[in-house]
């Protein structure tokens, strides 16, 4: 299989996931490790974690895109597990690539977009203001439907076990936070959401949501961000047919 210089690939995902747009975010995106400069295999994981690598490095992966990267804020030292994690990847030669806020915003190949597809929930809007930028979707479902249905529907579409906890509405207007994004139940009163569906429980949010009648569900942290990669990968492999693979690491949680 003909290769696509690491250099090509990596200017086209900065660009493509607007990585410009998000200064703010923890998350060093982008390319973290350099490794190999010729692609022809890149794998795809939610967690940039040894069992991911191992696995990588077996099925011969070049890239590694990654929703949840090696480094965070400011790196002071390399040591412990990120000096064993950052060595596997050297000497497997692969190249890590780290996409986090963007990946859970993007319109087309974000977390949340892909469950409001997934989920037949039209879009309404962007809400979620995390650090300057509304990375959160909500929309409608085009029947109101009970709450045990639309959980039942989550569960099916990512192979998950939710949480569901309801405040006497049915499902019409539901918010969508990938990940551990309870913050964003602040802001269920101001579009009308009746139904708030995340990654993470939080005990914060219980009572929130019990004073504004809005239905929680918890449908896992891990469940909730595999899309974004997945779409990404995909749009890879139609732009430059590369060979794709999902290394899939499920925490439970």
């Amino acid at each position: 299989m003909k290769g696509v210089l690491l250099e090509k690939l990596v200017t086209f995902l900065d660009a493509e996931l607007r990585l410009s747009e998000f200064a703010d975010d923890e998350s060093a995106n982008g390319l973290q490790i350099e490794g190999r400069k010729t692609v022809r295999k890149v794998g795809l994981a939610v967690d940039a974690c040894e069992y991911v690598f191992r696995k990588s490095a077996e099925s011969s992966t070049d890239l590694l895109l990654v929703h949840h990267g090696l480094i965070w804020g400011e790196l002071k030292a390399v040591s412990g597990v990120l000096k064993k994690r950052i060595k596997s990847l050297f000497d497997a030669e692969i190249s890590l690539y780290a996409c986090h806020l963007p990946l859970d915003w993007h319109p087309q190949y974000g977390n949340n977009a892909q469950l409001l597809q997934l989920l037949s929930i039209k879009k309404m809007g962007e809400f979620g203001k995390y650090h300057g930028k509304k990375i959160s979707c909500w929309g409608r479902v085009g029947t109101e439907l009970p709450l045990n249905e639309f959980v039942s529907k989550i569960d099916s579409v990512l192979q998950t076990k939710s949480t569901a906890i309801g405040f006497g509405k049915k499902v019409h207007s539901v918010g969508v936070v990938s990940g551990g994004g309870w913050f964003a139940i602040n802001e269920a009163e101001k579009y009308g959401i009746d139904t708030f569906l995340t990654g993470e429980p939080s005990h914060s949010a219980y009572t929130l949501a019990e004073e504004m009648r809005v239905n929680l569900v918890f449908a896992g942290h891990y469940a909730t961000e595999t899309l974004g990669v997945k779409a990404i990968g995909a749009a890879l492999q139609k732009r430059f047919g590369l060979a794709v693979e999902f290394i899939d690491h499920p925490t439970g949680l």
